[in-house]
């Protein structure tokens, strides 16, 4: 008997993977119809849900497939799943951690740097003819011996640290609460450690709590030599906030890899000359895509086989 799986706006490499393995496993591949639910025909017999975490898998799609099992969600964050719902339908969600924290990582790293040293500006300086017209371009900044502070210390922010430590002159990082064992200072207050870093690096996940955490006043406290890092969810900070504060000259610079309201990006964040800015594209290597679709599709073959998901969503 076929299985069948609807597959909800996954990227092209983990639809070309999870299809060949779909054929090998004899599963039967759907795809959403213009109101983005499934067929009625078809809806009564789909058993699980692949997605993107950037698409919305809300309550209206999950009573729509009653035969429902399993949500594997392509993505360490999940907060477009409406994961109460489902499992008060008893339906598990899973996603993909752990295999996308260096890459995740390397580009939190490589948006400070190139920041702080105005990389694409130097870039475009060169492309246009102005170092032979004009001479050398305005100086930029160090990043070596500067404070940076994390705003999250999960895997991903740990990852980070320890790539700044080598060049940070001191780190700190904001949670609701200190963690054991981590040798970073803790700051209780986001605007207090805003008000004492550099860089403030924000890596915690979206979702109502942390929707606007990043707020005027935290981005009044990094201030003009300040540099905002966001590698996290588009929605944590106030972007309309931080479009302010760069025009303005109260913030100092950003480097952007996620958006409010993606892939729509504010013509202002275009045009601002203190901005690093990247498609949401922080986890987008082969390798890593790779292994994130192999895990997506161990989540749904470990549910449906009848066994514990291999990363079901923490409680």
């Amino acid at each position: 008997m076929s299985i069948d799986i609807l597959v909800i706006g996954l990227p092209a490499l983990a639809d070309d993977i999870l299809t060949r393995q779909a054929t090998e496993r004899g599963w039967t591949l759907h795809r959403p119809g213009a109101d983005g639910l499934a067929p009625p025909e078809i809806a009564q017999r789909i058993v699980a849900v692949a997605a993107s975490g950037a698409v919305s898998v809300d309550a209206r799609l999950i009573d729509a497939l009653p035969a429902l099992k399993v949500i594997s969600v392509h993505a360490v964050g999940y907060d477009l799943t409406d994961v109460a719902h489902a499992r008060s339908r008893g339906v598990v969600v899973t996603h993909t951690p752990d295999v996308l924290n260096d890459d995740v990582a390397d580009m939190a790293l490589l948006l400070a740097l190139g920041t702080l040293r105005r990389l694409p500006a130097m870039d475009a300086y060169v492309r246009a003819g102005r170092w032979a017209s004009e001479g050398p371009p305005p100086l930029s900044r160090r990043a070596t011996g500067l404070k940076y502070g994390l705003l999250g210390l999960g895997r991903i922010g740990r990852a980070i640290a320890e790539r700044l430590a080598p060049l940070a002159g001191e780190i700190a990082y904001h949670t609701r609460r200190p963690v054991g064992d981590a040798p970073w200072r803790h700051v209780p207050d986001l605007v207090e450690l805003a008000g004492q870093v550099d860089v403030l690096v924000v890596i915690v996940p979206g979702g109502a709590s942390t929707r606007g955490l990043v707020s005027a006043e935290v981005l009044d406290a990094l201030g003009p030599n300040g540099v905002l890092i966001n590698v996290a969810r588009g929605e944590v900070v106030d972007q309309d906030a931080l479009i302010a504060a760069l025009a303005s000259g109260r913030l100092g610079g950003a480097g952007l890899d996620v958006f409010a309201d993606e892939p729509n990006v504010p013509q202002a964040l275009i045009d601002s000359e203190r901005c690093v800015l990247a498609p949401h594209v922080a986890s987008a290597t082969v390798q890593t895509r790779q292994a994130m679709a192999d895990l997506m599709i161990a989540n749904l073959e470990a549910v449906l086989s009848g066994r514990p998901a291999v990363n079901p969503v923490p409680d």
